[in-house]
């Protein structure tokens, strides 16, 4: 397993937000208590350019000068910090050497990202900056890849991205979600699969399994970038789905196969998961890397070189 983390990712939310990113060192402690052997790639923080071909440059000024008004931090959901500021710049980053990644051996986790919410002037619904698309231009602007899919499977639409990719043909965001969850106003993705409350394991599969292979043959993209949120759980604090454990873990293994079966890399992010136990919601993210890296375990049939012909060692660990 190739994993992206940075001690930076790990920066507390405030108090009553509902909000711990405490979640992401659980995280990786998920992964060591499994035993499981992979290797860890710390991110650089993305570059204010790429951040700002996604996001307006007084917003993006605002999150780096620690001066993001009130309205937009109740917006986003927490103050933005001086650690928050720093895990908006790695989050990124790690989305992006994931995918890079993942372009090598077929498939790589960002241990963090899935920043579906923040739109191009404002964060929202705990994100700061849109991980997902920034890393999708900076992929396509530089040659890596033509055509990128955003599949997102968090239980909330994925808007950010949707309003963000809207007036683009190389980036398909397709959003799996729960109709009457948040955001009450919804963006207009390339295709929105809204589902109704209560939706288990059987009807989540199957519309899964009716709708990805469409979107993947018809579009032919070169990546995917998967927002692999586990809130869909029945047991999500957040979440309106009733999959199960079982559920998630057949989610995952079928989007892995379908992009293994075309020869597609992927690079997950972890997107939302949320409850009082922590450690449960960390252990899904670790079980749903786990079950994407088992799909990708021997050696691709596409693995190359990486677009520029350099080398790709392991970043050691921050």
């Amino acid at each position: 397993m190739h994993i992206v983390h940075h001690p930076g990712y790990v920066a507390s939310g405030a108090p009553g937000t509902g909000s711990s990113f405490d979640k992401y060192h659980l995280v990786m402690e998920a992964l060591r208590e499994a035993k499981l052997p992979f290797t860890l790639h710390a991110p650089e923080p993305m570059p204010r350019r790429w951040i700002e071909a996604v996001h307006d440059p007084v917003y993006v000024e605002e999150v780096l000068t620690l001066n993001v008004p009130r309205a937009k931090e109740r917006r986003i959901g927490f103050p933005i910090t001086e650690r928050v500021a720093l895990r908006a710049l790695l989050s990124p980053g790690g989305t992006w050497r994931a995918a890079r990644l993942a372009l090598v051996d077929g498939y790589a986790a960002n241990a963090a990202g899935g920043s579906h919410h923040a739109l191009a002037e404002t964060g929202a619904g705990y994100c700061v900056f849109n991980d997902l698309v920034i890393a999708a231009n900076r992929l396509i602007a530089e040659g890596d890849v033509a055509r990128v899919l955003i599949l997102d499977l968090d239980v909330h639409q994925g808007d950010g991205s949707a309003a963000l990719t809207s007036h683009r043909d190389d980036i398909f965001t397709l959003s799996i979600h729960a109709e009457r969850n948040f955001p009450h106003r919804k963006a207009h993705s390339t295709l929105d699969v809204p589902l109704p409350d209560g939706t288990g394991d059987h009807a989540y599969l199957t519309v899964l399994s009716q709708t990805l292979p469409e979107v993947l043959d018809a579009f032919a993209p070169d990546l995917i970038l998967y927002q692999a949120g586990v809130d869909p759980h029945v047991d999500d604090r957040l979440g309106r789905l009733a999959l199960t454990d079982q559920g998630l873990i057949d989610r995952d293994r079928l989007v892995a196969s379908l992009a293994r079966d075309r020869a597609i890399p992927l690079a997950s992010t972890l997107g939302g998961g949320y409850g009082a136990d922590l450690m449960a919601v960390a252990r899904r993210h670790a079980r749903s890397i786990m079950t994407l890296a088992a799909s990708f375990d021997d050696l691709p049939p596409w693995r190359c070189e990486p677009p520029d012909g350099t080398d790709m060692p392991p970043a050691p660990p921050a």
